[in-house]
């Protein structure tokens, strides 16, 4: 059994859905030591989130954008945690209802996605900056 931790930083983001993918597999190259097992991704913010969708057309991402913005309006009279801005409570909430993790079973050394997945950092703030994410390997 492998067990395999590395922290890292994603670059700033806007506001909005975007694929990780590649970028989570630059900094976990070995991914390609495991033949069978999970890798989990964990973000260490309260104002972000992850999920695993659509990876081919951008329209999905809009979509998400525009759903999650009449889903959880940033009206500022509705909400007490204000203190950053109109987006505050709002992108805690958002990241509450997506989640801080996503896990990704690993064969023959790829992650066994299927055809049109791909890993999303969905930005919930205006300015979010960079991200901390914590990548978990554990397999054979």
């Amino acid at each position: 059994m492998t067990v395999f931790q590395k922290e890292f930083s994603l670059k700033p983001r806007n506001r909005g859905f975007h694929l990780i993918t590649r970028e989570v597999l630059q900094q976990v190259p070995e991914v390609a030591k495991i033949n069978a097992g999970i890798m989990q991704i964990f973000i260490q913010h309260t104002s972000a989130g992850l999920t695993i969708n659509e990876n081919a057309d951008p329209t999905v991402r809009t979509d998400f954008e525009t759903f999650f913005n009449r889903t959880v309006p940033e009206d500022i009279s509705l909400y007490e945690h204000t203190l950053e801005g109109t987006d505050d409570m709002t992108s805690h909430i958002k990241s509450s209802l997506l989640g801080s993790s996503v896990s990704i079973p690993i064969t023959n050394g790829e992650l066994n996605l299927g055809t049109w997945q791909g890993i999303y950092l969905c930005e919930h703030r205006n300015r979010g900056g960079s991200r901390k994410i914590v990548v978990t390997l554990i397999g054979t």
